[in-house]
């Protein structure tokens, strides 16, 4: 019998969990020693990297979000005994990895410079943005690879291999980051292509781990793609889950879109906050990421077998544990955040910006932890709608119109405030579609 449903739930999210929390700190230290080496080129280049940040969170949200739906969809399968349909579902969720990586080639040949120009006329950062991110969309291929594959090893409960191939991922990248941004062993200095170059090669050198590990170790899920025809039903079943946190993210990435074009008209140094900001935020961010992964095929597979007390508990400890992280961000952030500053090159004018910003932001802590566990419970149960309107409400309705109400202030100071209100209502918001699951799905159990 499958661990997901006999395994104690504390016992069973930590088995689960832990390697993929490793794995996602990893993931998110190569992000941020990516930013640091960028950083000594120039404040020009690391503003240039934060602007080309909501496409790279535009990438990997797709990448995710159909991860997100294959995993449940095929952990619900695995609860049913249904193992015709887990092996469609894991056959079209490679056909779906490489149509999104296509739109992303084409979109990196053709639109890169126009994206940058919508932003800013500087043209240093122009040119720095477009080295970057035409690299990252081109070769997008070795990303959504990484993860659709990731996301097959944690569906069923293999996520030791998926945190290997991640760590792989990520140690090549950081490894090469200062040898091709710099030049180092006789390899040509490439500057902020070289930090793109260097992420594609280690997702490349990720993506191929955790291929060999599905061919090797995943028993429950058998490989064939002769004679494969996309099935609509499976396709629509993944984006039924899939779709709603993909929109999540590209809600996202807009929110980051338009905070940057309100920062931009005070002075790029706030958008190189704001950009190192948010990779020093997924340091706190990824590892409950990392046990959300593991908690949603666990509440899947745990709703098809109709287990509610095991559901419940899961609920309780992944609250627990993501409270438990955010609270040790909200101190980071608050007790030192020059320091953390001075990890980017900061200049005075950058770090007294910045200092005021952490403390600011860094707020949100305090909620943050109980909306992103509720949201994946959301996606996990099949009302990934709600959670989308929980996610649009926050970044759409209340923090991008107040964070442009608070600029017209001419207080940047102002701007940063935006984010703990619409934390407030995010939180409000799930509590309300939390307790409407439980009367709705969960009760009658």
């Amino acid at each position: 019998m499958n661990a997901m449903g006999i395994m104690p739930v504390n016992s069973l999210i930590l088995k689960m969990s832990i390697p993929m929390m490793v794995s996602m700190l990893v993931q998110a230290l190569y992000n941020i020693v990516d930013s640091i080496f960028v950083a000594q080129i120039g404040e020009a280049a690391l503003a240039a990297v934060s602007l080309a940040f909501p496409v790279q969170m535009l990438i990997i949200g797709i990448a995710v979000g159909t991860g997100v739906g294959i995993n449940a969809l095929l952990s619900k399968s695995l609860g049913e005994r249904n193992f015709e349909k887990v092996n469609k579902s894991a056959a079209n969720g490679v056909f779906l990895a490489i149509v999104s990586a296509t739109v992303f080639f084409v979109a990196g040949i053709l639109f890169t410079e126009t994206y940058f120009r919508t932003q800013t006329g500087i043209s240093e950062i122009v040119e720095y943005g477009c080295d970057y991110i035409s690299i990252i969309c081109i070769f997008s291929i070795t990303v959504f690879t990484q993860i659709t594959f990731e996301r097959l090893l944690s569906s069923t409960g293999k996520t030791f291999y998926a945190m290997v191939s991640q760590l792989i991922g990520a140690l090549v990248n950081i490894i090469l980051d200062p040898i091709l941004i710099f030049g180092l062993f006789g390899f040509p200095r490439m500057g902020v292509m070289g930090a793109a170059v260097a992420t594609v090669i280690g997702e490349f050198c990720g993506a191929f781990a955790a291929i060999m590990f599905n061919l090797k170790v995943n028993k429950e899920i058998h490989f064939s793609f002769k004679g494969f025809r996309p099935d609509g039903g499976i396709i629509k079943s993944i984006y039924a889950v899939g779709i709603p946190s993909i929109l999540m993210q590209c809600v996202g990435s807009v929110m980051i879109y338009g905070i940057n074009r309100i920062l931009i008209r005070f002075s790029p140094t706030a958008n190189a906050v704001f950009g190192v900001f948010f990779r020093l935020q997924s340091f706190i961010f990824m590892p409950i990421f990392g046990m959300n992964n593991a908690i949603v095929p666990i509440i899947a597979y745990n709703y098809g077998a109709r287990n509610k007390e095991r559901i419940i508990k899961t609920i309780k400890l992944g609250v627990l544990y993501a409270f438990c992280i955010t609270f040790i961000g909200l101190l980071l952030f608050q007790l030192i955040p020059g320091k953390m500053l001075a990890l980017f090159n900061a200049t005075p004018e950058m770090t007294a910006i910045g200092v005021t910003a952490f403390r600011i932001i860094s707020t949100i802590y305090l909620f943050a932890g109980f909306c992103i566990v509720f949201i994946s419970v959301l996606q996990a149960m099949g009302s990934a709608v709600q959670g989308l309107i929980v996610t649009c409400a926050r970044q759409l309705l209340v923090l991008l119109p107040s964070a442009w109400l608070l600029s017209l202030t001419g207080s940047l100071d102002a701007v940063w405030l935006s984010f703990p209100i619409a934390e407030i209502v995010s939180l409000s918001a799930s509590i309300f579609f939390i307790r409407r699951l439980f009367l709705t799905k969960l009760r009658n159990l």
